[in-house]
């Protein structure tokens, strides 16, 4: 396979592997098996480390929801990178992006994990700069530097994690001195990654990458892979008494800003950005009420309908010039028919309509949190973010698909081929995932006794953010100026967290910059030494073509020094 067909071959490889590890799951599901490899790298101290690859019916079908995402992706970037000169390391990269979230699933050893973890925060640092342009270096080193935090609590949790003999995730054992300090680290780490609060402002600074990379970074890899890391170190973290409120209210906090500031935001990708940040913020609150199976579900059916949502999308940004503004769209129910479906299928999924994927899931995991008991505000803030969902939902589509259009008359809108098979492939799942999940997967028996009030009372929210947002939408859009720069800065969480922070040190190295390398290192430094010598040698050879008794002077001058040295 030469370097040109590798972006025509990769959907159709990606989609064989995601067929067969999905069948590997189902087989999984049905014998009741989990398969273990492990092999011995080298002994330190008496303790090995290992590399372990782990095969159970969480990871396989995960992984096999990732494949599927990536080979629709790929499928819909021929059309959105055709201009692209360098498709083919395009390709080459997300393909990377995909083995890190791979080993990241597969290898339950916190050493070797590392190379997934890491792996995730480099491709997509070289990713989001894909543009190479001065607002996407600063989106990418807000990016990396916040996963950097991540994976330094990583390094530390490894070390702390020595005095247990070993580094397996499924056997950590609680009667450690540096217990305390492990679930901290491994709970700031996947916060990082997941972009719980106060780290939650590099998620929209991240949509300068290309759309399909937007695509798989919210729905299926790097966002998701904190809340996957907690999943899998569940049973370990959940025996620290503090480790399940605190998530809750961090998640609570993250999932109720990140609502609020899509109801106000106005370039798509943003809004889509932050819907994500709010969906992660419910699957943290899933862990926080001991749910960590739902938490599962809610993460593998979030990444299709999202996937979609992101495909079309960037559909639309193709068509009108790659003008991301919500403003500038209008009327595409009556122009791009399949695109203006399938939107409708992701939005009404995600806000928890019946009977599509997420009301399985989203509907389970509040049913659960009011069975369990828990406090008013956490009820409060779980149906409020439920209702803002539906919201700035409903305001997304009315903006995109039913106001009159607001561009210039003479766009090409088309709808391609390449396109729209992604579009169905993932309209499918994004109607039928969380049924087949709740019909697949035997190991939930809940029985509840709940009253018919609270079982509709998910409904009647989701329904009132409906009738809110075509209210808002139709009738009046005005806002203070203060409350809506409060919430498109996420609480202020932005200048906070970043400018205020990264300002600092940025203006200790400029400082460093002007005096040392801007000053005498000019001079001393290789550039300035070799500037130096080059002048003196271009001055002696045009005083020696002027005058050979110059040349003989310089030369006896030259020899008188090195005399005087030696001696």
């Amino acid at each position: 396979m030469n370097m040109k067909s590798i972006s025509i071959y990769t959907p159709r490889m990606l989609m064989i592997m995601s067929t067969m590890t999905f069948i590997g799951s189902l087989w999984l599901l049905y014998m009741g098996k989990m398969i273990i490899f492990e092999w011995e790298l080298i002994s330190l101290f008496l303790t090995p480390i290992n590399i372990t690859i782990l095969f159970d019916m969480k990871g396989v079908l995960f992984s096999s929801a990732v494949l599927f995402i990536s080979s629709n992706v790929m499928s819909f970037s021929t059309l959105y990178m055709s201009e692209d000169k360098f498709i083919d390391r395009f390709t080459i990269l997300v393909l990377l992006f995909v083995l890190s979230m791979n080993l990241l699933i597969y290898i339950p050893n916190m050493i070797i994990l590392l190379l997934g973890w890491d792996g995730l925060g480099i491709v997509s640092f070289i990713l989001v700069i894909y543009y190479q342009n001065s607002k996407s270096l600063a989106a990418g080193m807000i990016t990396a530097m916040t996963n950097r935090i991540g994976d330094v609590m990583i390094l530390l949790s490894i070390a702390m994690t020595l005095n247990q003999g070993h580094w397996n995730v499924l056997a950590m054992w609680t009667e450690s001195s540096f217990f305390f300090f492990q679930v901290l680290m491994i709970l700031v780490a996947a916060m990082t990654k997941s972009a719980q609060m106060p780290f939650s402002s590099w998620l929209p600074a991240a949509m300068a990458a290309p759309t399909p990379v937007s695509a798989l970074v919210h729905s299926s890899t790097l966002v998701t892979a904190g809340v996957f890391l907690l999943i899998r170190f569940y049973p370990f973290l959940s025996m620290m008494e503090w480790f399940n409120l605190l998530l809750l209210y961090l998640a609570m906090m993250t999932m109720t800003m990140a609502g609020l500031a899509a109801t106000v935001e106005c370039d798509m990708k943003k809004i889509i950005a932050l819907s994500t940040l709010s969906q992660l913020g419910l699957m943290m609150c899933a862990l926080g009420f001991n749910l960590p199976m739902l938490a599962y579900f809610h993460m593998v059916v979030h990444a299709m309908f999202k996937a979609l949502l992101f495909i079309c999308a960037g559909v639309l940004i193709h068509n009108h010039m790659h003008s991301q503004d919500l403003r500038w769209m209008g009327n595409m129910v009556n122009q791009m028919p399949m695109t203006s479906s399938c939107i409708m299928i992701a939005n009404l999924a995600m806000s928890g309509f019946p009977f599509l994927a997420a009301f399985y899931t989203k509907d389970s995991i509040i049913e659960m949190s009011m069975y369990s008991l828990n406090s008013m505000s956490t009820m409060i803030l779980l149906y409020l973010s439920l209702g803002v969902t539906a919201f700035y939902s409903l305001r997304f589509s009315l903006s995109v698909l039913w106001s009159p259009m607001n561009s210039t008359p003479f766009y090409l809108l088309e709808e391609p081929k390449s396109v729209n098979m992604p579009m169905i492939m993932l309209s499918i799942p994004s109607i039928m995932s969380g049924m087949l999940l709740w019909w697949w997967y035997p190991s939930i028996n809940m029985y509840m006794n709940l009253h018919p009030l609270m079982l509709n009372t998910p409904l009647m929210v989701i329904s009132i953010g409906f009738i809110f947002a075509w209210i808002w939408s139709t009738k009046s859009k005005k806002m203070l100026y203060p409350i809506q720069m409060f919430m498109s800065y996420m609480w202020y969480l932005t200048p906070i967290t970043t400018q205020f922070l990264m300002g600092l040190y940025m203006k200790l190295s400029k400082y460093y910059l002007e005096t040392v390398d801007q000053s005498w290192l000019e001079y001393l430094g290789g550039l300035g030494l070799h500037l130096t010598l080059s002048t003196y040698s271009n001055k002696t050879l045009k005083i020696n073509q002027a005058n050979p008794l110059n040349y003989i002077t310089l030369s006896f001058i030259t020899f008188l020094m090195v005399v005087m040295i030696l001696v």
